[in-house]
């Protein structure tokens, strides 16, 4: 089964996905994994930096996808919890979310061969398994037959303040609200893989939620089927 989960930055969808993904249990009983689709263009942009390539230089990022060796070894109940990136054999996954990451990674994710390089990764990851998978194009590119598609949205006020409170930027409640919507306008105005509302999808507000009643609207939308 194949459950994907699309939305902007901060709508919440890697802490629904890693819920779902825990709490969930096929019909034969087999474990739910997650998978982070916005942590392999993390990877790449990181791996670009170390290297001293600069992510806007689209040739030489597309070379350097295609020889990356990354691995992804999905969270799953019974393991350990978090998903976990890996570059030439190297856990690299308490790098990723820093600043200037953040600020390189959304245009390199707009590469259209890069897409292709992770939406591949993710195919292959997803087989023979089990998933809840998360990013911009899942529910419309990756997995447009998805068992289910999700949409989570929310206001830009909101997404920047739990990025805040995070404590994982160095950055003001300004600056993050700022970069959010840079990043957004990144994310929609992309040459293939742009962040929609595809049709068909679930859409769910949740500027005013709490990440339980989103999860609990969309356990209820899983078990009307599942």
């Amino acid at each position: 089964m194949v459950i994907a989960i699309d939305g902007p930055a901060g709508s919440g969808k890697s802490t629904i996905a890693k819920l779902l993904a825990e709490k969930l249990k096929s019909a034969d009983g087999n474990e739910f994994s997650y998978i982070n689709s916005g942590n392999l263009y993390r990877a790449i942009t990181f791996g670009c930096l170390k290297s001293g390539i600069n992510p806007s230089d689209s040739e030489k990022v597309i070379e350097f996808a295609k020889n990356a060796q990354i691995s992804y070894s999905p969270a799953a109940v019974g393991a350990a919890k978090k998903d976990q990136v890996f570059l030439k054999g190297e856990n690299i996954t308490e790098s990723l979310h820093t600043d200037e990451i953040d600020k390189y990674s959304a245009p390199l994710s707009a590469i259209v061969s890069v897409r292709h390089i992770v939406n591949d990764l993710i195919r292959s990851l997803a087989k023979n398994r089990n998933i809840v998978v998360e990013g911009r194009d899942m529910t419309s590119v990756v997995f447009p037959d998805a068992d289910f598609r999700f949409y989570l949205d929310a206001s830009a006020d909101s997404r920047a303040k739990r990025r805040f409170e995070q404590g994982v930027s160095t950055l003001s409640l300004e600056e993050i609200k700022r970069t959010i919507m840079e990043r957004d306008q990144i994310d929609k105005n992309k040459v293939e893989g742009n962040l929609k509302l595809a049709d068909g999808v679930q859409y769910l507000d949740t500027s005013d939620l709490t990440i339980i009643e989103v999860y609990e609207k969309l356990i209820e939308e899983i078990e009307k089927i599942h």
